[in-house]
C-alpha cells in the first residue's frame, strides 16, 4: 500500500539523493521507493505545466468533485515533478487540483517525479502492481499512472503487466466510480467483483443507490447483478415484449450487453425488436477511446 507522509526530511533527502546519484542501480532503487510514496504537498507550491495543452473544465463537475473532496478527501493523488526548493510542477491531475482549490484545502496528496526517470518509473510501477497487498483501487491508480506518465496504450500496458486487456479495462473503470464507492473498495467493504457490477451502470445516482442497498442487505455478487439488471431495464415504457424486464430474452440480452461493454471498456447499447432485427451502438468519448476499441476488434480478427 502507498505510504502517505508529510514532505519532511526523509522525503527531501530521498529527492536529493536521486538528483546526486550517478550509479544507475542505486538510482533505480531510490526511484522505486519514491514511486510508492505519497506526499502531502502545499497547493501554493504547485505550478501548472505551461507546455501542456489548455483544457476546458466543466464548472459544475468541478463543484461536484470539490464537494466530494471535502467529505472523502482526494482519493487519487495528483502527480508532480520536483523543481527543487520545495517547488513542484504538475504532470497529471489538473482537474483534481482545481477542485481541491475550490474545496478550500491547502495540501493535496501527490506522487513526486524527478527528471529523466520515465523508464525507471515504469519498472517500479509494474513491480509495485505485482505486490499482493495492493487493493483494486491502488492497482487501478498504478495502471492509470502508466498510461498518463509513461505514455502506454491499453494494449502495451496489458502486455507489460501480463493481463488481458479486458482485465486492465475493468480496473481502470473503478476510477470512474464515485469516491464513496472507491473508498469502500479500498477498505474492503465491497469486493472488486461488486465494484465491477457497479461500474457497468452508467448513471451515478443508480450506482450509489445500488451500492448502498447492497451494503445494507449484504448482497452477494450474483444478487447485485440481478438487482443491477432490474435497475437498468426498469422504466422502459416503449420496450417490446422480448425486451421487457423479467423476460428471458431481455435477461439474456442484458447479459450480452454487459459482456460486450466489459470487453470494450465503454457503454454499449443493443436495440432489438420482436423479429430479431436491431443494432449495436458502441459509445466512445474521444479519438483515443475509438482507437482502443478498434485495436480490440483487430486483435479478435487476428
Amino acid at each position: 500500500m502507498s505510504k502517505k507522509k508529510d514532505l519532511g526530511k526523509g522525503l527531501r533527502a530521498l529527492l536529493s539523493n536521486i538528483e546526486q546519484t550517478t550509479n544507475t542501480e542505486d538510482k533505480t532503487m531510490l526511484v522505486k521507493e519514491l514511486s510508492s510514496s505519497v506526499a502531502n504537498i502545499r497547493i501554493d507550491a504547485i505550478e501548472v505545466n505551461p507546455y501542456q495543452p489548455r483544457v476546458e473544465f466543466d464548472t459544475e463537475e468541478l463543484m461536484e468533485l470539490a464537494k466530494s473532496i471535502k467529505v472523502h478527501g482526494l482519493i487519487q493523488p495528483i502527480t508532480v515533478r520536483s523543481l527543487g526548493g520545495d517547488q513542484y510542477q504538475l504532470i497529471s491531475g489538473e482537474r483534481r487540483l482545481r477542485a481541491s482549490k475550490m474545496a478550500g484545502i491547502t495540501e493535496v496528496p501527490a506522487y513526486i517525479r524527478v527528471a529523466n526517470d520515465q523508464e525507471m518509473l515504469e519498472m517500479a510501477l509494474i513491480e509495485n502492481i505485482q505486490r499482493a497487498e495492493l487493493n483494486a483501487v491502488e492497482i487501478a491508480i498504478s495502471y492509470q499512472r502508466l498510461i498518463d506518465e509513461c505514455n502506454l496504450t491499453h494494449e502495451t500496458l496489458s502486455d507489460r503487466v501480463g493481463k488481458n486487456r479486458s482485465t486492465v479495462t475493468n480496473y481502470l473503470r473503478l476510477l470512474k466510480l464515485p469516491p464513496e464507492i472507491q473508498t469502500s473498495v479500498k477498505d474492503g467493504s465491497i469486493s472488486m467483483a461488486h465494484a465491477r457490477v457497479l461500474a457497468g451502470i452508467q448513471d451515478v445516482e443508480k450506482q450509489l443507490f445500488l451500492y448502498r442497498r447492497a451494503k445494507a442487505e449484504e448482497m452477494s455478487v450474483r444478487q447485485m447483478e440481478d438487482a443491477a439488471r432490474q435497475l437498468t431495464t426498469s422504466g422502459s415504457a416503449t420496450a417490446s415484449k422480448s425486451t421487457k424486464p423479467g423476460n428471458p430474452a431481455s435477461i439474456e440480452l442484458e447479459r450480452i450487453k454487459k459482456e460486450i461493454s466489459s470487453l470494450l471498456g465503454t457503454k454499449v447499447d443493443i436495440q432489438r425488436n420482436d423479429k430479431g432485427k436491431g443494432k449495436i451502438v458502441i459509445n466512445f468519448g474521444n479519438d483515443k477511446e475509438f482507437n482502443d476499441i478498434y485495436d480490440i476488434f483487430r486483435d479478435i480478427d487476428s
